[in-house]
Order: structure tokens, then sequence, then C-alpha cells
């Protein structure tokens, strides 16, 4: 065999062996991408299906979540109950009739204060108010008034005549106010105040004839001059206590120094008023015993 053959036939084989490596890697290569790729399908299956999971997931969450929701206003709820609010009503402005009282809150007061007024309600009092005064008067009329409370066209308002005896006359006026001329005799009237056809409060009136009020308003005057005078002399003797008072409180040292000479001259004269007690008493007795010595000189001179 010549050498041009040989390196020919090396040349070949060289290029043979080439190609055999380069399809050995070919080969090679797609079996590694063939083996990987059902990993990565699970992989992408892995993902979808992750993915899907945490839709159901925050879906599953949102219903969580929006079914929680109502169930925390009930414990709200409860938490607002659980605070006991104690109430106390206040005195009402009137003693009978329609009046008004505070609502106070004893318990539960905003910024801690121990009572707050929560509001203001209308009271009822005693339905008899008994004998009530005129809104004014005059020798002629007298204007009466039902007790009620604002607004006034809320109420009705029933007007009688009363009559010893006999039955009541119902008058036709229907408002709060009632207008009525003096007579010759001495009148009485009623006035019944309803709410929803209840009488809440009832008044009467009596109407003086017009001589009956001259001599009541001649009658006033000497009454009145002898209160004025009772309170002039009251003030002023009130007065002069509270100027006496001031005068010992400013001049504290002079009145001591003084009560307490007096005192001390006050106990000289007893002092000397005991003195003369005894000397006298001693003056009394001595007669008595004179004799005594006397009879006791004889018995010495005898002997």
């Amino acid at each position: 065999m010549s050498p041009g053959g040989a390196g020919c036939s090396a040349g070949l084989l060289l290029t043979v062996g080439w190609l055999l490596l380069a399809g050995l890697q070919g080969v090679c290569g797609a079996n590694f991408t063939a083996a990987q790729d059902p990993g990565l399908g699970r992989e992408g299956e892995g993902e979808g299906a992750g993915a899907g999971e945490g839709e159901e997931e925050a879906e599953s969450d949102g219903e969580d979540q929006n079914e929680n929701e109502p169930e925390a206003e009930p414990e709200e709820d409860v938490s607002n109950r659980t605070v006991v609010k104690e109430v106390e009503f206040g005195m009402c402005t009137v003693t009978c009739g329609i009046g008004i009282r505070e609502v106070i809150l004893t318990n539960g007061c905003p910024g801690g204060e121990s009572k707050c007024i929560v509001r203001v309600e209308e009271c009822r009092a005693a339905v008899d108010c008994g004998w009530g005064k005129p809104v004014s008067e005059s020798l002629e009329s007298v204007s009466l008034e039902c007790i009620h409370t604002s607004p006034i066209n809320r109420f009705k308002y029933i007007w009688k005549l009363l009559r010893p005896n006999e039955q009541a006359i119902v008058l036709p006026n229907d408002s709060a106010i009632l207008e009525v001329h003096r007579e010759t005799r001495p009148l009485a009237f009623q006035c019944e105040t309803l709410d929803n056809n209840e009488i809440v409060a009832s008044i009467k009136f009596t109407i003086y004839t017009t001589s009956e009020m001259q001599m009541r308003r001649s009658v006033r005057p000497d009454t009145d001059a002898v209160l004025v005078f009772v309170l002039t002399v009251g003030v002023v003797v009130c007065v002069f206590v509270i100027f006496v008072l001031i005068f010992i409180i400013i001049n504290w040292a002079a009145v001591k120094s003084f009560w307490g000479a007096k005192t001390s001259t006050t106990e000289i004269q007893s002092e000397l008023s005991s003195m003369k007690y005894k000397d006298s008493t001693s003056l009394d007795q001595s007669p008595t015993e004179i004799p005594g010595h006397e009879e006791d000189a004889l018995s010495e001179w005898n002997e």
C-alpha cells in the first residue's frame, strides 16, 4: 500500500470518528432533554395545580372572612350590653299637674363622670291642685288660666261652673284662659286639663264680688303696714347686733381688759362681803364667850 493511500485512509477515519462523536453527543442530548421533559411537565402541572389551589384557598379565605365579619358585630353588641347603665330620675318641678324632671345617668357617663344628665322629660304629679289664684284681676273682671305646659294646643280644656249641692255646668269655652266678669254673688270655677282624654290636672278658682274685693283691698293695707313694721324692726335689730359684734372683734383687747377689771372688782366685793360676814358672826359670838372667861377668873380668885 502506498503512503498516499495510507494518508487518505487516516483522514477518512478521523472524519468518521468526529461524525460518530457528534452523533453520539446529539443522541445523548436528546435523551437528556427527553428525560427532563416529564419532570418539567410535572412541575408545570404542579404550578398550575398550586395556582388553582391558591385561588381556591383565597376564595375559601374570602368566604371565611365574609362569614366571620357578621360574627364580629354580635361580639360588639355583647360588649355593649355588658355595660350596665343605671338611671335615676330627678324631682318633678311641680307638686301637682304637669311638670318636668331630669333623667340622670349614674353609671356609664362619658369622661368618667359620676353623674350626667341624659335628657329632660315630662312628669305627672297629683291631679288635684286645689284652689288657685287668678292670673290677673280687677274690680270688674278676672282672668283664669288652666294648668298646662308648652305647647298649649296639645291639651284639651274643660271649664265648669260649680254650684253648691247641684251638678256643675260645663261652659262652652275650651281654651286655657277664661275671662269672667264679677257678679253680685261669689262664683266658683273649675278647669280640667285632659291629655288623650285623660285628666292630668284640675284646679279651682273663687271669684269674689266687687264689694268683697273692695273690702279685701281696704283690709290689706293694715296688714301690710304691720308686716312692714315688723320687718323693719327685725332688720334694724340685726344690723345693730352685727355692728356690736364687729366692734367687739376690733377692740377685743380693750373689751378683754374691761371684762377682767370688772371680774376683779366683783371678786373684791365678794371678799369684802365675806369678811364683813365673818366679823359680824364673831361679834355675835363674843358675848357668849365673855361669861365663860369671867367664871374662870372668879374661880381663880376664890382659890
